[in-house]
């Protein structure tokens, strides 16, 4: 009847494990309708009536569905309208897990923390603010001890409001574990942000900008020398036409994944490679950053991500990987014994660029 609301099915897989009694996590099937207007809470609210089981948290209420995080009030319909009716629920951190979606969140507290001495409530407010983003952060799947993005982000606000603590703050962010140098950021949000500037603007600080005395070490010498660590030099920019001689044998007979990584997503790559390779690959990780933006002060993390990124598309049955950035490229090709090293797998692909699939096959079909 008119004006009555629209409703559509989803077909779910929800994320299961208590703590108290269970070994491993495992996944339940639920078809479920609803209206137009629903939204993420409502959707976790009709799996649990399914299964009483299924339990979330009532406050701070985010999770993961196929990958991105999300929070309570997103509209489930632009969630399906972008990944489709076919929904896997995850806790925002499986790891974190202590019933179900719900998890251990003492991490995000702690980390906040290292930057409560020079702090006040607009600042905590602020931060509180940044839950999800500090879950959805890139680099806790590398490194557990990760202190978060939404810590950097609030640095970033601090020192650029012009507090007189600048220099104790990077210290706090950068003297830890695993903290702002291991950082290489990623949009994991399902409403997206980007922080890539913020960051890499807190490193140069500490890299050069900490003293006022040109000839005094910099915060990052400092960590180095007391690590025994040399200085690395960054991944410097490539000509676009440095790596675009490469051939790759038999191509029309292999399967071949697109690797793009933060540049945009070209069409024409993909056009190519479905008309002209035995298959285009897809992969989840063909969005995410390799390292380039780490390689300069944490190699080994840096090679365990282009790792992940490869062996991705290796486990999907991919023999070719075309990359997008000349530099992932040479980072990828020039490192491969290591990259396969971190991973602890031999990886079989061959690395192209897309620059040299072009040259090879030529212009896609229109």
């Amino acid at each position: 009847m008119p004006g009555e609301p629209m409703s559509f099915t989803v077909d779910t897989k929800a994320f299961f494990f208590n703590a108290k009694t269970d070994y491993l996590p495992y996944y339940k099937p639920f078809r479920i309708e609803l209206h137009d207007e629903a939204t993420v809470k409502d959707l976790l609210f009709a799996i649990q009536e399914r299964n009483e089981n299924f339990h979330f948290p009532k406050q701070k209420l985010t999770c993961r569905i196929n990958g991105w995080v999300v929070e309570a009030k997103q509209p489930i319909k632009e969630v399906v309208e972008r990944l489709g009716n076919e929904l896997q629920i995850d806790p925002v951190t499986s790891y974190r897990s202590i019933d179900c979606l719900k998890i251990n969140d003492a991490d995000f507290m702690q980390s906040y923390n290292l930057l409560e001495p020079y702090a006040d409530e607009e600042h905590l407010k602020y931060y509180k603010g940044l839950y999800a983003l500090h879950y959805a952060s890139e680099t806790s799947n590398y490194c557990k001890e990760y202190i978060g993005d939404a810590i950097l982000v609030l640095a970033h606000k601090m020192i650029s409001e012009g507090t007189p603590h600048k220099d104790e703050i990077l210290r706090a962010i950068t003297e830890v574990d695993c903290g702002l140098f291991e950082c290489e950021y990623d949009n994991n949000l399902f409403k997206a942000e980007d922080h890539t500037d913020e960051i890499e603007e807190l490193k140069a600080m500490a890299r050069g900008e900490l003293n006022d005395d040109d000839d005094a070490p910099t915060l990052l010498e400092m960590i180095k020398s007391r690590l025994g660590l040399e200085p690395k030099m960054p991944v410097k920019e490539k000509d676009e036409q440095q790596y675009d001689d490469i051939t790759i044998a038999d191509i029309d007979l292999k399967f071949v994944a697109y690797y793009y990584g933060d540049r945009d997503k070209n069409s024409e790559i993909e056009s190519l490679i479905s008309q002209k390779a035995a298959a285009l690959v897809d992969f989840e990780k063909a969005r995410k950053r390799c390292g380039l933006y780490v390689i300069k002060d944490d190699p080994k993390l840096a090679y365990k991500k282009a790792g992940t990124i490869m062996l991705d598309a290796f486990d999907n049955m991919a023999e070719v990987m075309v990359i997008e950035d000349p530099r992932a490229y040479e980072m990828m090709s020039q490192n491969f014994d290591k990259i396969e090293e971190s991973v602890g797998r031999e990886i079989g692909l061959e690395l192209t660029t897309s620059a040299a699939l072009l040259r090879q096959l030529g212009s896609a079909a229109v």
